[in-house]
């Protein structure tokens, strides 16, 4: 008994102390988000932005993120144009909707239920839509994986069906550009239903 409790407190001292390899990429981009804040990049301020970033990554730790280990180009491609596409779109109805004459546009709360349950994948979707103009993800379930989204200039059911379509296909090329087989499958088949 005694010896498992002491081989159980080595081996979590073991994990406290040294940096595992998933976290060699946020150990390095605090390090140099340290030297961005004190606008100097000397060894001194490299050491002590490890001794900050190994501290914070022990304080607030986050479980690693799960990826599925594939990376397809065309999709990845065609996620950025759509991208673009709909920013610039959005940006051009949304400046319209600020000066025209008229009461100001409906808006609405809209729960987008997504496929994948990858957090990932989750939070690339949210962002994305978050980042063009007339929508803003206002909650997300994760567990439930739903977005809830404020969507400016929604008067009717139509805008807000289509919205939901917008969220989806986004949805569907993230999955096809980072995601794994298994959410390919299940993105094909609710786009098939």
């Amino acid at each position: 008994m005694g010896e498992a409790r002491t081989t159980g407190r080595r081996a979590a001292r073991r994990l406290e102390i040294g940096v595992r390899l998933y976290e060699l990429p946020l150990l390095f981009g605090l390090v140099v988000l340290w030297m961005m804040l004190w606008q100097e990049v000397s060894p001194l301020s490299a050491v002590s932005g490890f001794v900050v970033a190994f501290f914070v990554m022990r304080l607030f730790y986050l479980p690693p993120v799960a990826l599925a280990g594939r990376f397809n180009a065309w999709w990845a491609l065609r996620y950025l144009g759509y991208f673009f596409w709909h920013l610039a779109r959005a940006s051009w109805e949304v400046a319209w909707l600020a000066v025209r004459p008229g009461p100001p546009p409906a808006t609405s709360i809209i729960a987008v239920r997504l496929t994948t349950r990858s957090d990932f994948i989750l939070t690339m979707v949210g962002l994305t839509n978050s980042l063009i103009p007339g929508s803003l993800v206002a909650e997300v379930d994760r567990f439930e994986s739903t977005l809830y989204l404020h969507v400016l200039n929604t008067p009717t059911q139509r805008e807000l069906t289509k919205m939901r379509r917008e969220v989806r296909t986004i949805e569907r090329l993230l999955v096809y550009a980072v995601g794994s087989k298994a959410e390919m499958r299940a993105v094909n088949e609710r786009r098939t239903a």
